[in-house]
């Protein structure tokens, strides 16, 4: 799965809507404090079925959307979509891909409603997103997706912590599991 776009409206910071293009490689995200640099990647992981308030830094999942300022009235709702490519092998029974292989995923949030989600325009359960993102070997806690407080935790690692981190974004974790069950069977 490659990440071609993301839309925001009334998301944190983002009040207006943005677009942010994302194009083959490596991505990195740079600027100063306060420009939403980390707000762009908790949209990522919101939009992928996050659901813990503590790891959005809110109190609540409401505290997603623009809260206001002086001149900027609060807005009553946020939305956050992600426009991705798959390859053509892919198969997502919770969703109808159609022959493009492009997905679209929608999550729009009202202010004390709740939050639903749209998948290539067809309601779904958050269920189905955590699904459709599974299979993809990505989600809203892939290695994939390195935030500043995870760059600092590399750094200071032990090297066997560090081999831990990447075994994980390699994927090759969950063969250490599997062997180490294989053994024990044995």
């Amino acid at each position: 799965m490659q990440i071609r776009r993301l839309k925001l409206t009334g998301f944190k910071s983002f009040v207006e809507p943005t677009e942010l293009r994302i194009e083959p490689g490596l991505t990195g995200i740079v600027g100063p404090n306060g420009c939403g640099k980390s707000n762009l990647l908790e949209a990522i992981r919101w939009v992928m079925g996050e659901s813990s308030p503590k790891s959005m830094r809110g109190g609540g999942m409401d505290d997603v959307i623009f809260a206001g300022t002086a001149t900027r009235p609060a807005r009553d709702f946020a939305e956050v979509g992600l426009f991705a490519s798959l390859p053509p092998e892919t198969v997502l029974p919770a969703i109808d891909m159609g022959s493009d292989g492009e997905l679209e995923v929608m999550r729009r949030i009202e202010r004390g409603a709740g939050s639903a989600y749209r998948a290539n325009g067809r309601d779904v359960r958050a269920k189905d997103i955590s699904l459709i993102f599974a299979d993809a070997a990505t989600g809203p806690h892939s290695p994939a997706l390195v935030s500043q407080g995870k760059i600092a935790a590399v750094i200071a690692a032990k090297p066997a912590e560090r081999r831990a981190m990447l075994e994980e974004a390699a994927g090759i974790a969950g063969l250490h599991v599997r062997r180490k069950d294989a053994e024990q069977k044995l």
